[in-house]
C-alpha cells in the first residue's frame, strides 16, 4: 500500500469516528451552552490530552509488536474484527436521543482547567478509545512502516481531534447549528458504518 493510500484510510476512518457524536460531543456541547465557548475549549483540550495518551500508547504498541511476526498478526485480525463491529453497530443501532437542552444557555462561567480534566478523565476513562486506535494503528500500517511515519499519523490524529473539538465548541454557542448537525445524525453514522465495513472487508481480502 502506497504511502498516501495508507494516510487516506488511517485520516479518513478516524475522521468519520470523529464525526459521530459520542459522550465527548455532548460534554463539549454542555459545557459550551452553560459556560460559553471559551471555557469549554478546556474540555476539548483534555479530550485531546487523552486521546493523544491513547494514540501514543498504541505506536509504542504497534512498533513493538512488528517485530514479533505472530503476534502483529493476532493483533491485526483482532484490531479488523472490532473495527467490523464497531461499522456493524453504526449501522444497525438507532441515535439515542441525547441532545442536550439547548434552551438553558445559563453561562455560568466555569473554570477552565476544571472543565480540562472533566474532558481528559472523560476521554482517558473511556475503553472504546483505547481500542479504536489499537485497531486503527494494526490495520493501517504495514510491516517496517518506519517510527517517523507513525508518529506522523499520530500527530496529525490529535490536531484533527483537538481542532474539530474546539469547533463543536464555537458552533455550540448557536444552538441552531447543533440542531441542523443533530438532524443528521443518522447519515453520518451509516457512512462511517459502512467505511469502517469496508477496511475490515478490505484487510480480509488482502490476506
Amino acid at each position: 500500500m502506497a504511502l498516501w493510500q495508507q494516510f487516506l484510510v488511517i485520516a479518513g476512518a478516524h475522521f468519520l469516528a470523529l464525526l459521530s457524536p459520542g459522550p465527548d460531543f455532548f460534554l463539549i456541547v454542555r459545557s459550551a451552552v452553560i459556560n460559553g465557548a471559551r471555557v469549554a475549549s478546556g474540555v476539548s483540550v483534555g479530550i485531546a490530552l487523552a486521546n493523544g495518551v491513547y494514540i501514543g500508547l498504541a505506536i509504542s504498541g504497534v512498533a513493538v509488536l512488528q517485530d514479533v511476526a505472530g503476534l502483529f498478526a493476532v493483533l491485526k485480525w483482532a484490531g479488523c474484527a472490532y473495527l467490523a463491529w464497531l461499522g456493524w453497530r453504526f449501522l444497525t443501532v438507532r441515535g439515542e436521543a441525547l441532545t442536550p437542552d439547548l434552551r438553558d444557555v445559563g453561562r455560568q462561567g466555569g473554570n477552565w482547567w476544571r472543565e480540562c480534566r472533566v474532558g481528559f478523565l472523560s476521554g482517558i476513562l473511556n475503553p472504546k478509545n483505547s481500542l479504536f486506535y489499537a485497531s486503527l494503528f494494526s490495520l493501517g500500517f504495514e510491516r517496517g512502516t518506519s517510527f517517523g511515519v507513525q508518529l506522523g499519523y499520530g500527530v496529525w490524529m490529535f490536531c484533527a481531534v483537538l481542532i474539530w473539538d474546539l469547533c463543536i465548541a464555537r458552533a455550540a454557542g448557536h444552538p441552531p447549528v447543533v440542531r441542523r448537525f443533530m438532524a443528521h445524525v443518522r447519515k453520518v453514522e451509516r457512512v462511517t458504518g459502512v467505511v469502517l465495513l469496508g477496511i475490515a472487508a478490505g484487510i480480509v481480502g488482502a490476506r
